[in-house]
């Protein structure tokens, strides 16, 4: 199980001798400010929001490629978050991540043995004969078969769903406890998202993985997404169980996301639920409620006193003045 409580990272807005003359000097962008969640083993939860909310931060957080600014991060009850050089390898092994472009994340002058392979020696695996038997069994688990017709070819020569099968095995090869999954679907043909999501489902439940999946489309998350939170701004605003999330929304954000979603069949006529203006400047954020200058049903309340995270139905909650 992983989970965060307090999570935050700040980014100043100028750095270095620029910031003594800087009338930015002092200020910040929350990118991330004071999140909490949890995952447990063989579960997924689904972080969704517009681009720029934070989600790709915080998955960037967990994985060791930014260090937060405060909070904390725990891997089955051990601390992981300020890890120090020497201990990074062994975090390596239990947490992994799938980046959003399988054409920029893989090495084009890397084969796929190689690609698979890479993880092994990392860790200091100089085994070849155990190392090649891996691979071979982690491009069947992911789809790429037979494998010996994939050990050879170069990335340039497969499709963008075979490059994103391809960074799934280097993401699993060493088969971690947790992995974090960043809008892996968005770069590729619709004809081939489905068969990725099942891919990730299926491999959640064999191996008992914890996931983190990212997405800025909430049509997705019902297939693969266990629960679900929203996040705005650098803070969650809803969280719950994706079907009572998405069946019973709360925060008037949730509701325009929801009302957003295509609907295939052009009798049925669609709720708007509409989003008012253009999102805040993030160094200058509202008082109140960050969504407030954009939400429909806002009063000077909202603007004035940020909301508390509630408790709905016990395990649905939310952020918000105006919900029941």
């Amino acid at each position: 199980m992983i989970s965060i409580t307090d999570l935050k990272k700040y980014y100043p807005v100028v750095s270095g001798i620029r910031s003594l003359f800087s009338h930015a000097r002092g200020k910040y962008v929350k990118a991330v400010d004071s999140i909490g969640f949890e995952i447990g083993s063989g579960k997924v939860l689904g972080l969704v929001g517009e681009s720029g909310c934070g989600k790709t931060t915080t998955g960037r957080i967990l994985v060791g490629l930014e260090e937060q600014t405060s909070g904390d991060v725990f891997l089955d009850g051990e601390n992981i978050g300020f890890l120090k050089k020497k201990d990074r390898k062994g975090f390596y092994r239990n947490v992994q991540m799938i980046f959003q472009d399988p054409y920029g994340s893989i090495n084009p002058q890397h084969d796929v043995a190689q690609i698979i392979s890479r993880p092994f020696r990392y860790q200091g695996n100089r085994n070849k004969e155990a190392i090649r038997t891996r691979t071979i069994e982690t491009l069947e688990r992911v789809g790429l078969s037979p494998p010996e017709n994939f050990l050879t070819k170069y990335p340039h020569l497969l499709s963008g769903g075979q490059r994103q099968r391809l960074c799934i095995g280097r993401a699993i090869v060493l088969d971690p406890r947790f992995i974090v999954a960043d809008e892996p679907i968005s770069m590729l043909d619709v004809s081939i998202k489905a068969g990725i999501l099942s891919l990730l489902k299926k491999l959640v439940e064999e191996k008992n993985l914890s996931m983190l999946y990212i997405t800025h489309d909430l049509a997705t998350v019902g297939h693969i997404c266990d629960e679900i939170a929203i996040m705005y701004l650098g803070r969650i605003i809803e969280c719950g169980p994706t079907d009572e999330v998405l069946d019973h929304p709360c925060h008037p954000y949730t509701r325009a996301l929801i009302s957003a979603i295509p609907i295939p069949d052009p009798k049925v006529k669609r709720q708007e639920a509409p989003i008012l203006g253009a999102i805040p400047d993030p160094i200058n954020l509202p008082e109140g409620c960050r969504f407030s200058p954009r939400c429909p049903v806002s009063d000077a309340g909202c603007l004035e006193v940020s909301p508390e995270i509630k408790d709905v139905t016990g395990r649905h909650f939310v952020a918000c003045h105006k919900a029941p």
